[in-house]
């Protein structure tokens, strides 16, 4: 029976990934901070980057669905061999690169320096490293974008854009995500390559948000703002608790952030569903593996 040990596992992705490699009859290693429920095939340990647990000296393959810095950091001196490793990492590498916003461009830097690291030390040990970028990731309710709406929206019941946040998007479900992770194992094809993960439909970010409002009930209302107008609702719902939206975000709704998924089609089968929400992926899905 293959062995896989996961970072990670508890998160919006890890449990979608968790579910189908059991499916797929693989016993599973994974790790979480809180403590997690066993059942037949998978095993919690409690721990951390910071503070591992004791591993086993082998497994099939480890695969990283958290976050991508530390995972590469512990990997780097970790005492373990695996000859298959798939990490996730962010198409912010690439979009948050040259950023107006330090913390963004700090973002990126990390993204990259993790990949980097993680392909060195695949080398080193003469494994096989795949690298995924996912987009926009929703379908778990623990996102930091499309919940974030959603949840706003709900407490407003309104939500404002400012005209013309007609950028293109690329929102990806956390089930499509699970499913490249998984075929990436068996993809030789795809050892020492990085895949951009986007969804299967390209959208402007207003209709993005329209679809998102129009799933919940009752739906919120879609307000477009010009940009002064918005620029001091945004400011007054920072005074009342924050919105998450930095300016360097707010500019990038007016942006196209479109990723070519070919190649994952490719090496990987991948077949990401179009973007039609349900007020149920921006619920937290607690539910075991």
């Amino acid at each position: 029976m293959r062995h896989a040990l996961v970072f990670g596992g508890s998160g919006q992705i890890g449990r979608s990934l968790l579910a189908q490699l059991l499916r797929e009859g693989w016993r599973v290693t994974a790790l979480s901070r809180q403590p997690q429920r066993d059942q037949p095939g998978l095993q919690w340990l409690r721990g951390d980057f910071d503070a591992m647990p004791v591993l086993l000296p082998r497994v099939d393959a480890i695969v990283s669905c958290g976050p991508l810095d530390g995972f590469a950091r512990w990997y780097d001196t970790a005492d373990i061999d695996a000859g298959r490793v798939v990490a996730f990492g962010s198409t912010s590498v690439t979009v948050k690169r040259g950023s107006a916003d330090a913390r963004e461009r700090d973002v990126a830097q990390r993204l990259r320096a993790g990949e980097e690291g993680v392909f060195a030390t695949a080398a080193r040990r003469a494994a096989q490293a795949t690298l995924l970028r996912p987009t926009l990731v929703y379908g778990a309710g623990r996102d930091a974008t499309l919940t974030r709406i959603a949840r706003l929206a709900r407490r407003w019941g309104r939500f404002p854009l400012p005209r013309k946040a007609t950028g293109l998007r690329q929102p990806v479900h956390v089930d499509d995500l699970a499913a490249a992770a998984f075929a990436a194992l068996g993809s030789v094809s795809a050892h020492g390559q990085t895949y951009a993960l986007p969804g299967g439909e390209t959208l402007a970010y207003r209709e993005m948000v329209r679809r998102v409002l129009a799933a919940l009930d009752p739906p919120p209302t879609l307000i477009e703002l010009p940009s002064p107008l918005f620029n001091l609702a945004l400011a007054a719902a920072k005074l009342a608790g924050g919105t998450g939206l930095g300016e360097a975000a707010v500019q990038r709704m007016r942006a196209d952030l479109v990723f070519d998924d070919a190649p994952a089609r490719r090496d990987l089968g991948y077949a990401p569903r179009p973007f039609r929400p349900t007020a149920r992926m921006f619920e937290a899905r607690d539910d075991e593996a």
